[in-house]
């Protein structure tokens, strides 16, 4: 499991990291919350673990700027808020879960274990229409109209990987990494290369939707 902890008690913080990694747990820590959107867009985590009262962007904003941006991955709040109309106010803001402190970091552990297994355990979905296209999973199709798109296995592994994060930078790392694996010797050209051959055929196609180029990080697939 990989998590970004964000929590500006630098006591609290440091311990909460400890005790995570001496659990097995990555834990990449921030102190203000201004870090927070970047670091879970150009990052793949399993959970974030916001505290509410942040410097510069509360945990309660930055969720919200996160699901608003189309953000899926599962966020747990920690707050010393306990009132109902608290809770309420967390769990609208797009949290998965809500943690009043303190808190006994065994209760912590189980709650990221839950949202870890509910966020794997998601169910894709075998068709999915967008921008004009129909992705269909099970025959590996990519259509536009009765148009059949023409994708290398490949091309479709990486065109699907966009899709299921509409929205969303996807480094090269990851690419790399969930289609080739990270001890692969394929470089960032030849991910450059794929993703070129896909936009093209998505641009023949005269779709509604478009493959922008993050400069340094990645790819984000978005409605024209």
């Amino acid at each position: 499991m990989r998590v970004l902890l964000a929590e500006d008690d630098m006591k609290l913080g440091k311990l909460t990291q400890y005790m995570l990694e001496k659990d097995g747990i990555s834990t990449e820590w921030v102190t203000t919350g201004d870090m927070i959107y970047d670091c879970a867009m150009y990052e793949d985590y399993d959970v974030l673990i916001l505290d509410w009262m942040m410097p510069k962007e509360t945990g309660v904003e930055a969720c919200k700027r996160l699901r608003a941006d189309g953000y899926q991955k599962a966020i747990l709040l920690l707050t010393a808020r306990d009132a109902v109309e608290d809770r309420v106010t967390g769990l609208d803001a797009g949290a998965d879960d809500y943690l009043v402190k303190p808190f006994e970091f065994s209760e912590l552990m189980a709650r990221l274990r839950a949202l870890s297994r509910r966020s794997s355990q998601k169910i894709q979905q075998d068709i999915v229409e967008l921008g004009g296209f129909t992705l269909d999973r099970t025959s590996k199709l990519l259509m536009k109209g009765k148009q059949e798109i023409q994708l290398s296995p490949r091309e479709f592994q990486i065109f699907d990987l966009l899709v299921q994060n509409m929205g969303i930078v996807v480094p090269r790392e990851i690419i790399l990494d969930r289609i080739w694996g990270i001890e692969s010797d394929v470089s960032s050209n030849n991910i450059d290369s794929y993703v070129k051959l896909i936009r093209k055929k998505l641009d023949l196609a005269d779709g509604k939707i478009m493959i922008n180029t993050i400069r340094g990080v990645g790819y984000k697939l978005e409605a024209k």
